[in-house]
């Protein structure tokens, strides 16, 4: 579904790279999860994913578009949600959704049920007629996931989602990460919670100093740290501090 061949990020010709040489492939039915310290190159990466960054070398291909030749057709296939999403707050929520709907070209009758079903779900049916602007971090957030769904993509990119997300609304987005992946479909995260992580994902990558370090099962990656019974946070600073 997803793949990122050699994908290197400078911001200028002779700036450290922001992410170098990245090679990865993300499966059909997989929930990978991209985990890293803090300036690690997650979001660039993330950002070059969905189109917002040009890669300075490399190629994005998503289910077998690439990014560079192909845009429309694989922003067509995800999914995005950023780590702080920018919501046009003149609008009501209703309006955000509908608007998101027609960007993505869904009928009425199918828009009409998807947005029912993620406003009852993510427990913001009684806001959506007021305006964004009154909206709570957490509101916000629910309202981005519901949009970024509405068309149903085939990949779910999503950069930090449970931040904002009270606990019973973290616990609905995880089922249906797993429920999207049930049905051969691939979501790509990023996350600072390892705990949920280690949980939910088929796989994860691990960024440090702008490359990727490690690759696997998180039951892989603790055989590989020679202590089989270490959760992913032990093996994740092990990894990190032995790169620095």
């Amino acid at each position: 579904m997803l793949e990122l061949k050699s994908v290197t990020k400078r911001y200028s010709v002779n700036s450290v790279p922001a992410v170098f040489d990245l090679n990865l492939n993300v499966n059909n039915g997989e929930i990978f999860g991209f985990i890293g310290p803090n300036g690690a190159g997650k979001t660039t990466t993330i950002k070059m994913i969905t189109g917002l960054l040009e890669p300075t070398e490399g190629d994005v291909i998503i289910n077998g578009y690439n990014m560079k030749t192909n845009p429309i057709e694989c922003k067509r296939m995800f999914g995005y949600v950023p780590d702080n999403p920018e919501i046009y707050e003149r609008l009501t929520g209703a309006e955000y959704l509908n608007f998101m709907a027609d960007v993505y070209g869904v009928s009425s009758k199918d828009r009409k049920e998807r947005i029912n079903k993620y406003i009852e779900m993510f427990d913001i049916a009684n806001a959506v007629n007021q305006s964004i602007k009154s909206y709570s971090r957490g509101m916000r957030q629910k309202l981005a996931i519901t949009g970024a769904l509405i068309h149903e993509p085939k990949l779910w990119i999503l950069d930090e989602p449970m931040v904002g997300l009270d606990p019973m609304s973290a616990k609905v987005l995880k089922d249906e990460m797993k429920n999207h992946c049930n049905k051969g479909n691939t979501v790509f995260f990023s996350t600072h919670i390892l705990e949920v992580a280690e949980k939910l994902c088929d796989r994860v990558g691990i960024i440090n100093s702008s490359e990727l370090v490690a690759v696997g099962t998180v039951e892989g990656l603790k055989a590989k740290s020679n202590n089989g019974d270490s959760s992913l946070e032990d093996v994740f600073i092990k990894i990190v501090d032995s790169e620095n």
